[in-house]
């Protein structure tokens, strides 16, 4: 293995225990086992147990106000933490893991386009989230890691947790990134998802100086190559619709736009898996073998079955998968320019149309709004769906203030005019509770209409409150139900629920400064 332990005191551990780096996927997993870190399903997939957090601790996020700090977009999302409290914490870690009796390091980057990438050494306490993680970053051949150089540091110490009131955090938890420093910090908190968000949130930081949009979302292409993405928050359905056999998957999460084309940043998929049937999601199922792992879902010990509509852990349960598990993914991780643009949400509140055609005026403002609904289980404490406005469809990993990546993303629509469309996989015919959740048939359909250029010569209807254009017809689709109104019992109960909804997108909006009128005016138009 081309690493040596003493690289590790360069960030302050001094091993006293073996450390194992770059570990093979099948070593990592023996070790997991003989650690009782997890089991083998019946499909040899790794399952593994995440303790009290079973999503993101959005809480116990920080980023330390430092030389960057001018550049960060300070808030509830981006919470700002001292120097001082890193150092003591920093402290904290390493000497935890310095008294490990083994660590597992990897070493591999993020960012398929070797001109926008970022070398990333992760150092972890547990052979399974080394696992996890050697399944969602890029990896290098082995020859290729002789003269490797970290760019940012991963110390994760899931068992290592803060004193909320001594500490500094306000949580047993932590996650706190460190630009100037180039470290990344994870400590009380077992969630593999926390690893690869905080590598992204110090890409969709770097991106930008480099002319790239950085952009939460999925990405997949036809065999010509023609590329389409689909931004949307967890839970709203972007790792289901962008994994389709007619389609190459690029990847399902995070990638950047540059002026040569889209680029995944990721070398495997972080799938959510409650109620994941065969039948519906043939290719994610099928992903769920030896390599991957499996997060808190419910394992029968008997014969080692998954029962995925088991929530008694979480609605979170994940599965890490290496992307080339996916048949049909592309190997390279890279994309032309996009011809279709997807936003998903899902609106708890039943009263969005399931799908609309945006102008780019339209694109802008949604895409700053970035409505959709926190689903249960996505961030510890969320149990039900709540509205939200997630800027970009993805907040919580972008640092930079809203017009940087606004800006990008005007001039990349300007340039190469692709079609945008709004999709709710949320809920119809009532809000949460009422009505009942759009099928993944529906969303399917609907998808593949705005992929195959089907809605271009049908008519459209605005709507008179949110200000869309919606179809009249979509293959495959019963056409009741693209008009949003049509499928609730009570009419004037849905006009109600509709304007609540609109002034929530327009009193959201107003806390961008300085956008131009034609954009505020291509949002929402509640009536009285």
């Amino acid at each position: 293995m081309f690493f040596d332990p003493k690289e590790l005191e360069k960030v302050n551990i001094f091993a006293k225990g073996k450390v194992y780096s770059n570990f093979s996927f099948e070593h990592l997993v023996e070790e997991a086992i003989i650690r009782r870190e997890g089991k083998l399903s019946n499909t040899g997939a790794l399952a593994v147990k995440t303790g009290r957090y079973t999503g993101r601790a959005a809480k116990a996020r920080f980023i330390v106000k430092d030389k960057f700090k001018n550049e960060i977009d300070w808030g509830e999302v981006n919470k700002p933490i001292s120097q001082e409290v890193f150092d003591h914490l920093y402290q904290k870690v390493t000497k935890y893991l310095s008294e490990k009796d083994t660590l597992f390091v990897f070493d591999g980057y993020a960012g398929a386009d070797k001109k926008h990438s970022l070398n990333v050494r992760v150092v972890n306490e547990l052979a399974s989230q080394n696992l996890c993680i050697r399944n969602m970053l890029l990896r290098y051949k082995h020859e290729e890691l002789k003269n490797f150089k970290p760019d940012f540091t991963l110390l994760v110490a899931p068992n290592c947790k803060s004193d909320p009131d001594t500490d500094g955090t306000g949580t047993d938890a932590f996650v706190i990134i460190n630009l100037s420093k180039k470290i990344i910090l994870i400590g009380g908190t077992g969630y593999a998802g926390e690893m690869k968000k905080s590598i992204f949130s110090v890409m969709n930081f770097l991106m930008p100086k480099q002319g790239v949009l950085p952009m939460h979302c999925a990405a997949n292409a036809t065999e010509d190559g023609d590329m389409a993405l689909f931004f949307g928050l967890s839970g709203t359905g972007k790792t289901t619709l962008s994994t389709d056999k007619k389609r190459k998957l690029i990847g399902d999460d995070e990638h950047g736009w540059s002026k040569d084309g889209v680029f995944n940043f990721e070398g495997g998929c972080y799938a959510k898996c409650y109620k994941l049937e065969q039948k519906h999601e043939p290719q994610i199922y099928k992903a769920m073998q030896f390599k991957a792992v499996v997060e808190n879902a419910i394992m029968n010990p008997l014969d080692r079955t998954f029962d995925f509509y088991d929530k008694s852990i979480t609605e979170n349960g994940r599965i890490s998968y290496p992307l080339d598990f996916i048949p049909n993914a592309v190997r390279s991780g890279l994309g032309g320019h996009p011809k279709t643009i997807i936003f998903l949400t899902a609106d708890a509140f039943g009263v969005l149309p399931p799908v609309a055609k945006l102008n780019d005026k339209q694109a802008i403002y949604h895409f700053l709004s970035g409505y959709t609904s926190k689903l249960a289980g996505t961030e510890d404490g969320i149990v039900e769906p709540l509205a939200v406005f997630s800027q970009f469809f993805g907040a919580p990993f972008m640092p930079c203030h809203p017009h940087v990546y606004a800006d990008l993303f005007g001039k990349y629509l300007k340039k190469y005019k692709p079609n945008v469309f709004l999709i709710n996989t949320g809920w119809t015919g009532g809000g949460f509770g009422i009505g009942k959740r759009i099928s993944i048939k529906n969303s399917r359909a609907m998808v593949n209409a705005a992929l195959d250029g089907k809605f271009d010569k049908v008519k459209y209807k605005t709507h008179p409150i949110f200000n869309l254009d919606m179809p009249a017809a979509c293959p495959q689709v019963d056409a009741k139900i693209l008009e949003p109104s049509n499928t609730w019992k009570n009419k004037d109960e849905y006009k109600k629920q509709a304007n609540k909804l609109a002034k929530l997108f327009t009193e959201n909006f107003k806390r961008f400064k300085n956008i131009p009128s034609t954009i505020v005016e291509a949002g929402p138009h509640p009536v009285k």
